[in-house]
């Protein structure tokens, strides 16, 4: 290769590389769209709902047991007692249930006769009476033991001995039979009366706002108290938190509160809650803020119980100035 060659070579090479160079800063910029999606980061994922089925009025007297479920929202749900829905599944405490833990939801068979403490025995455990015939007693019939008719003195017939007779015979009717006395029957005992505040020392409003749904109307178990969102609702009386959640169908966001003397408090359509289950609250203490989870305005849908039966929540609130 003469020196020449060696020339036009080394030209040519350099030409590719400025050629090359020139194409890197043609490229332009990267594009747009790619940087604003480094600079919004990862999207925001949507709320998936409830993670547990509802709790629903049972259909067969059974419920199985899902996560997120209480005894209290369970027996809530279906208008009982927690106590007895504890006792019928012979549970040790209310607060503790299983997951895939079918209840019952109905007494047991005979269990109406066991509350009232009667024993149940089988037919073949009666005992049956001994009976003998006359003949076969032990005891001899001797002439002591016949009965005999009481014989009388018989006297003469006179005036004296008449009066006599008729006064003995008008004293032994009046010991035999003593005159009627027209017995007195007891007053009926009158029906026990709960008080209305039962043991709560006194209740409280647990919103301000406008009474627009009534105890009863359209089938309601409380009433509704129209208010803006966010209002505070409040514990109407010192007492636990035994539900929070949105696993009880047409309540949205649930509060239930347990207060002395078995009542119950619920408290339903929150936007938010601000105390969990196992939590004491004082009354007036601020629990949850209004909303409209699970109903078409914004409302709180409020309810007292005791024993599972719903009672008028405005025979129980003070009065309003």
């Amino acid at each position: 290769m003469n020196i020449a060659t060696a020339a036009r070579m080394k030209s040519l090479g350099l030409s590719l590389l400025v050629l090359s160079l020139v194409g890197c800063v043609g490229s332009g910029p990267a594009p747009v769209s790619d940087r604003a999606g480094e600079r919004r980061g990862p999207a925001k994922a949507e709320p998936t709902g409830p993670a547990t089925p509802a709790i629903t009025a049972s259909t067969n007297g059974l419920h199985t047991v899902q996560r997120g479920d209480t005894l209290y929202a369970i027996a809530f749900a279906n208008n009982l007692d927690y106590r007895e829905v504890a006792s019928w599944n012979q549970l040790e405490s209310a607060d503790r249930i299983l997951v895939g833990q079918v209840l019952r939801l109905t007494p047991p068979e005979n269990a109406s006769l066991e509350k009232k403490g009667v024993e149940i025995k089988p037919l073949d455990r009666i005992e049956q009476p001994n009976a003998r015939p006359l003949t076969e007693t032990s005891v001899p019939l001797t002439e002591t033991s016949v009965l005999r008719t009481p014989q009388a003195i018989l006297l003469p017939y006179s005036e004296a001995n008449w009066a006599q007779v008729s006064r003995e015979a008008a004293a032994a009717v009046a010991v035999v039979a003593p005159p009627q006395v027209k017995p007195v029957l007891p007053a009926a005992a009158p029906a026990p009366v709960i008080s209305p505040n039962g043991t709560v020392d006194s209740w409280l409003w647990p919103a301000d706002g406008v009474l627009a749904g009534r105890f009863g109307e359209k089938g309601g178990k409380g009433i509704d108290i129209v208010g803006p969102r966010n209002a505070p609702i409040k514990a109407v009386a010192a007492g636990k938190v035994v539900y929070s959640g949105s696993g009880l169908r047409g309540y949205g966001q649930l509060l239930i509160v347990k207060h002395s003397g078995e009542f119950l408090s619920a408290y339903a359509h929150n936007e938010t809650i601000l105390v969990k289950e196992g939590d004491t609250v004082a009354a007036g203490q601020k629990i949850a803020m209004m909303g409209d989870s699970g109903a078409e305005r914004v409302m709180l849908h409020f309810e007292i119980r005791r024993y599972g039966k719903p009672l008028d929540p405005m025979n129980y609130l003070p009065e309003r100035s």
